[in-house]
């Protein structure tokens, strides 16, 4: 039985959703960034925390590919080729996707106020539409690495839903099906249930 610490509204969906889809029981706690749970096991505060025994993971994408690797399933095996550009997309999806939005969150509600941006949206929001647009383009079919579901995709799925809430933009048609696709799995309608 693994153990999740951390809000469903944060990164901590994306462990909740890939737990689902492999089948693996888990206990899911509730602890926002800093509280006193997150702060006795992460020196950063954030979330999510992972713990498999006495063992803690603290980084959303570290989780996902132990517990792929682990247990066979949402990646290929280390040393293939399949498995090298799925890592080129969970990278690119980090690089391009994920810290745009972090970046843009940075500076509505996380930094002190006197040290936020906000002019910085508008050049984060332009950038994201780009990104997007070409991952649609390396698309290989209903998800990223072709017929199978794999990590970069519950990544870049969660990332869709986070910039719809953000007000990032949202008119690339090819991605609004793929997110449709992610979204409409049995393993993410549970995962969302926990919230």
């Amino acid at each position: 039985m693994y153990d999740v610490i951390g809000k469903t509204t944060t990164r901590t969906f994306r462990v909740l959703w890939a737990l689902e889809e492999l089948g693996q029981p888990y206990t899911h706690q509730q602890d926002g960034p800093h509280s006193d749970a997150v702060a006795a096991l992460s020196a950063s505060g954030k979330v999510p925390i992972f713990r498999d025994g006495d063992d803690v993971i603290t980084d959303s994408a570290a989780i996902l590919t132990y517990l792929a690797d682990k247990h066979g399933a949402l990646t290929y095996p280390a040393g293939t080729i399949d498995r090298a550009r799925l890592d080129a997309f969970t990278h690119r999806i980090l690089d391009e996707v994920d810290a745009l939005l972090w970046t843009a969150a940075r500076h509505s509600f996380v930094l002190p106020e006197e040290h936020r941006v906000p002019a910085i949206k508008a050049p984060l929001k332009w950038e994201y539409a780009r990104n997007i647009d070409r991952l649609m383009q390396d698309c290989e079919g209903p998800f990223l690495m072709g017929e199978a579901f794999t990590i970069p995709d519950i990544l870049l799925a969660h990332c869709g839903g986070w910039a719809m809430k953000a007000e990032f933009p949202a008119d690339n048609p090819d991605f609004a099906a793929y997110l449709k696709r992610a979204r409409a799995r049995p393993a993410f309608k549970r995962a969302l249930a926990t919230a």
